[in-house]
């Protein structure tokens, strides 16, 4: 059976942020300038360097490019919501086009049945607010657009094919839920056996595991969808020790839904590249897919592909521990976020939400919330808001994108059967801290 969204968006969820953590294979080399000793901790620590990441010594945009210009796949890592790492994404990809002849981009964001939307456009068939509409990207990703749109636009300037390499996150729930072996082989969506992952990965994927455990702790269990108006609450200081983590059966099948995710997207890329041999094909997706050449490198490995470059965008004060460790081919240094103006946060209102029909239902309410402080209850159908007839998540999530700092949302909800009206007031100081 399918379990709902929240089970992926929480227990997977955590995992697209994995980055720091764990040790796997070694980086290859690449071309860069005489730095070291002091020189080279000097550069990794200063903004807007690149670095050979086994070496720690300094790589000009130019030396970076000729360091993979033998490689097929170049993977470009990410936080999602960091908008550093996607302005480094789009500037990257730039001097990779100036150096080869055809390129195709793969894109952890989209799902295999959203591809037909993707050639759409490419093909310059769709507005961007058609194009977000027919991927359903509220619902598929939901992270903020304009983060993206600046990497869509240029693959549609220079007519770049774009490639959906995720498949359903249901699918993904579903191997979470009942394990790979579980799943008979005509229900696997043409996904072949996943490679085991290396003991670094498994030890990896169980820091994030405990993780969500205590997250789970502070915020109680739920199984409705993550909307992008919910909140945030504080993990609880308990947490599970590692090694009894890698021996619950439920984590077993964790890293079965991570090996699988990680499979689908190197598949995509393998396919890609079939499709397109004189192409090189870049990946862009989380940095925890790509770092210390797990996940989507090592399963690219199992399928023959061994000419994948890996590079990662990191703050200053990580790279230099991240020197000579294989987290990669080659870091970028970022300014840290605090040092960053900070971007006005999106209205939320902290509900946890399951569609219901011709309504969304209240799975969990965020502690000290918007929800919380209007008396918002689990089990709550909304109905209305600011009028507007609510039938699914998507149309509760552009609601309240359009809400106001300050402002007051009415809402019309149903509890045992009964309407009630209620209003959630939102702050007029958004968070700024996602």
């Amino acid at each position: 059976m399918l379990k709902s969204r929240t089970r992926e968006m929480t227990a997977l969820g955590i995992v697209m942020a994995l980055s720091l953590i764990a040790l796997g294979a070694p980086a290859s080399a690449g071309t860069a300038e005489s730095n070291t000793g002091s020189q080279a901790e000097a550069a990794c620590a200063e903004p807007g360097q690149w670095l050979d990441a086994r070496a720690g010594s300094r790589l000009t945009m130019n030396s970076m490019a000729d360091a993979v210009a033998g490689k097929a796949f170049v993977l470009l890592g990410e936080t999602h919501d960091n908008a550093e790492h996607h302005r480094w994404q789009l500037h990257t990809l730039a001097a990779l086009h100036g150096r080869a002849q055809k390129l195709v981009l793969g894109f952890e964001m989209f799902p295999r049945n959203a591809q037909t939307h993707l050639d759409r456009w490419v093909h310059g068939d769709l507005s961007e607010k058609a194009f977000l509409k027919a991927v359903k990207w509220n619902r598929t990703w939901g992270f903020d657009p304009d983060l993206y749109m600046p990497l869509f636009h240029y693959a549609r300037m220079h007519r770049i094919p774009m490639v959906a390499l995720n498949v359903d996150r249901q699918f993904i729930s579903r191997v979470g839920a009942e394990g790979w072996d579980a799943i008979p082989a005509d229900q696997r969506l043409g996904l072949t056996d996943p490679a085991d992952a290396s003991p670094d990965y498994l030890r990896s994927l169980a820091e994030v595991y405990a993780a969500k455990l205590k997250l789970s702790e502070a915020t109680g269990p739920s199984s409705g969808h993550e909307s992008q108006a919910a909140g945030n609450a504080a993990p609880t200081p308990s947490a599970p020790s590692i090694d009894d983590v890698l021996a619950l059966p439920k984590f077993k099948r964790f890293v079965g839904a991570q090996l699988t995710w990680d499979r689908a997207m190197a598949e995509a890329l393998s396919t890609a590249r079939k499709q397109n041999p004189a192409a090189r094909i870049v990946g862009i997706m989380g940095s925890g897919h790509v770092s210390y050449f797990h996940g989507v490198p090592h399963q690219l490995n199992d399928l023959g592909h061994r000419d994948v470059a890996v590079m990662i965008p990191v703050k200053t004060s990580a790279a230099c521990t991240l020197v000579g460790v294989g987290y990669a081919d080659a870091l970028f240094t970022v300014e840290q976020r605090e040092q960053l103006e900070p971007k006005p946060g999106r209205p939320r209102l902290g509900v946890f939400l399951q569609n219901d029909k011709t309504a969304v239902r209240v799975e969990r309410v965020v502690p000290n919330s918007v929800a919380a402080s209007a008396e918002i209850q689990t089990g709550d159908r909304i109905l209305q808001a600011a009028g507007v007839e609510i039938s699914d998540t998507d149309g509760l999530i552009a609601v309240i994108a359009r809400q106001a700092p300050g402002t007051w949302l009415p809402l019309v909800i149903e509890r045992s059967g009964a309407k009630l009206e209620l209003i959630a007031k939102f702050p007029a100081r958004p968070d700024h801290s996602q």
